[in-house]
């Protein structure tokens, strides 16, 4: 265990800057020069056991090649038997997450600075064959004058991890600043994605919240695909157009670093970073983890740690319909999951809503259901919109929403039979009790 005081090499070790699961940061001062840096020491038999040594030496091939005034830079990297010390840039203001969450949404201007220093950084990456694929406000640093400093490139991606059809197939990154075409799993491009989750961390500079949130992952997942988040009054019209331009659902047409760079907005006081692009890292070893070759390369189609979006993907086998509500949202919104394939669910809808009498009006995956108002019985008209939500090819979310009052026992009926007829075998009898 490392204690105060501990030397490693050239360093003396300090107090302990932050702790995750398989790491620890420690403050450290070059006893030579008395400069500072941040270590971070990597239990070996840890990142063995959580499987995820890749990661930590894709972070370190990656660091190799940036030398970036807004990249957290390494400057060495040390092994013991048992422990890995990587020597870092020492960034002491603390993460963007903590700064929005203590003190609210940024000034433009002060906002707009923090922004052309993110992009000048991630252009850097891009121009290098680097894509870093987890960028969110945590792993956003400022140093003391305030300065981003990007880090954590753990799910960085390089050219050697391109398929042949010069896509990224892995999906991974932040729920609420993954890009839709990451959540479509089909192939997507590294720059346009990285581009998206720069218009989310706009979004939440100039506002302080979130553009895509949900505490369902299917709503969320759903936001996301659709895109065009709301845009508060205060927002200038030059903000305003670059947020929609990045946050485009559509990957082709979303703006690209040079139309970013090039926009009015962006130069509005635009000091480009003067880049050091000199490769003086010194003590890398490719043999500090006892391994040969990455344990991605060995088996590129086995994500190591599961989060949400991989276990989405492993639905085929797993039962998710846990992971989602299966509750009334309100009075007036409900949501169930099926594992109905979404056109059988859609055309199975359409009959069921036909059979209790609504005139049915369609548009891709959303169906309305419209009763007229009957004089005689004294009723109102009812609309219900019922739309399916495809979370893969074995799990997809149906959810109702009552548009008018109308007939309320009727609404309860069409709900019981869509639910009880299309959800799920598990889904909890329940619902509309």
């Amino acid at each position: 265990m490392v204690t105060k005081g501990m030397r490693i090499g050239k360093y003396e070790l300090g107090r302990t800057l932050g702790e995750g699961n398989s790491a620890k940061v420690k403050f450290a001062k070059d006893t030579v020069s008395g400069e500072s840096f941040a270590v971070k020491i990597i239990d070996k038999t840890r990142i063995t056991r959580l499987n995820v040594s890749f990661q930590i030496k894709r972070e370190i091939r990656t660091l190799k090649v940036l030398n970036h005034p807004n990249i957290v830079r390494l400057h060495e990297v040390l092994a013991s038997k048992t422990k890995i010390y990587m020597v870092l840039e020492c960034v002491t203001g603390g993460d963007l997450f903590d700064r929005i969450v203590s003190k609210g949404k940024l000034p433009e201007t002060e906002g707009r600075k923090l922004f052309q220093q993110l992009i000048d950084g991630i252009s850097y990456c891009h121009n290098k064959g680097v894509f870093h694929r987890d960028l969110k406000l945590e792993n956003l640093l400022l140093d003391a004058k305030g300065h981003i400093k990007i880090t954590d490139f753990g799910l960085s991606a390089l050219p050697q991890h391109f398929r042949e059809d010069g896509l990224l197939h892995t999906t991974c990154g932040s729920p609420n600043y993954v890009a839709p075409e990451v959540l479509a799993n089909n192939g997507y491009n590294g720059a346009a994605s990285d581009i998206w989750s720069c218009g989310v961390i706009l979004y939440v500079i100039l506002t302080g919240c979130l553009p895509f949130d949900d505490t369902n992952l299917a709503v969320l997942c759903r936001k996301i695909f659709k895109g065009d988040p709301p845009i508060p009054r205060w927002i200038s019209p030059g903000a305003k157009t670059m947020i929609k331009r990045m946050l485009d659902p559509n990957p082709v047409t979303r703006i690209t670093i040079v139309g970013i760079k090039t926009s009015d907005w962006f130069k509005q006081d635009y000091t480009p970073s003067n880049c050091n692009d000199e490769d003086d890292v010194t003590s890398i070893q490719e043999d500090i983890f006892e391994m040969k070759g990455s344990e991605e390369e060995k088996r590129p189609y086995s994500p190591t740690v599961i989060n949400a979006f991989q276990l989405i993907g492993m639905s085929s086998f797993l039962d998710l319909s846990g992971f989602f509500e299966k509750e009334k949202v309100s009075e007036r919104q409900i949501r169930f999951t099926s594992d109905r394939l979404v056109k059988d669910l859609l055309e199975k809808i359409e009959i069921i809503i036909k059979e209790m009498g609504f005139l049915v009006q369609k548009k891709h995956t959303k169906l309305k259901a419209i009763q007229e108002e009957n004089i005689q019985k004294g009723q109102s008209g009812l609309s219900v919109t019922a739309e399916v939500f495809a979370i893969s090819t074995s799990l997809n979310v149906v959810e109702l929403i009552r548009n008018s009052h109308g007939d309320s026992f009727l609404y309860k009926q069409l709900c019981e039979r869509l639910l009880n007829e299309l959800g799920t075998t598990s889904q909890v009898q329940k619902l509309l009790t």
